[in-house]
């Protein structure tokens, strides 16, 4: 399968934002892709690949599949997560054409939007009747709440990552201490030793 990894950033984290206590959902995504099908006799990628198959797969950080789904050839698929981090895509053919490319190459082009970015504003204009000024107005409004969910999920990393250099530099002391007492052990139990050595040999 054609695969790649897509970060979800914690900005615009569609389902509203939190005040830096913990992660806020991840914003809509979406993704355009087009295959094209290595042609050995002119030794080139065809333009397009009709009649192939492509499934996608898309999953969270938790490993959870958020999509799974058969599309064509070439397409556009959209997924929402609970979970802000790292979003596997798997996009793999599962077509009955593989047999005619077995051993060949499939090119995948793939274009990954997030937040805002999904939206069609043309569409929402005209669906929503809005004017210019008003739709520039919904554009603004958009990237503002992109940008507070983006300064939440910041905040959300930085407390993270806080308390994983506490938590770290707490393993540490704790470490030194252990060594620190079990060298002071060590110690005692060879001036023990070696004054019981010396007074065997009536060294002492």
């Amino acid at each position: 399968g054609k695969e790649g990894v897509r970060r979800a950033p914690g900005g615009r984290e569609g389902r509203g934002g939190l005040g830096g206590a913990g992660p806020a959902p991840t914003p809509r995504s979406a993704g355009n892709y087009r295959t094209q099908l290595w042609d050995k006799q002119s030794e080139s990628f065809l333009p397009s690949t009709p009649g192939l198959g492509m499934h996608v797969e898309v999953k969270d950080p938790d490993g959870k599949v958020v999509l799974s789904r058969q599309y064509g050839s070439e397409g556009r698929f959209t997924f929402t997560s609970h979970t802000p981090g790292e979003h596997q895509i798997c996009l793999h053919s599962n077509s009955t054409r593989m047999a005619l490319f077995a051993g060949g190459k499939l090119r995948v082009h793939l274009d990954i939007q997030v937040g805002e970015h999904t939206n069609n504003y043309p569409e929402i204009a005209a669906k929503d009747k809005l004017t210019e000024l008003q739709l520039r107005a919904r554009q603004l409004l958009d990237q503002v709440e992109q940008i507070q969910k983006e300064q939440n999920y910041q905040r959300y990393r930085e407390e993270r990552f806080r308390m994983t250099s506490e938590s770290t530099n707490q393993r540490v002391l704790w470490w030194s201490i252990a060594q620190t007492i079990i060298l002071i052990l060590t110690g005692i139990w060879q001036m023990r030793h070696l004054k019981s050595f010396f007074e065997a040999k009536k060294l002492v």
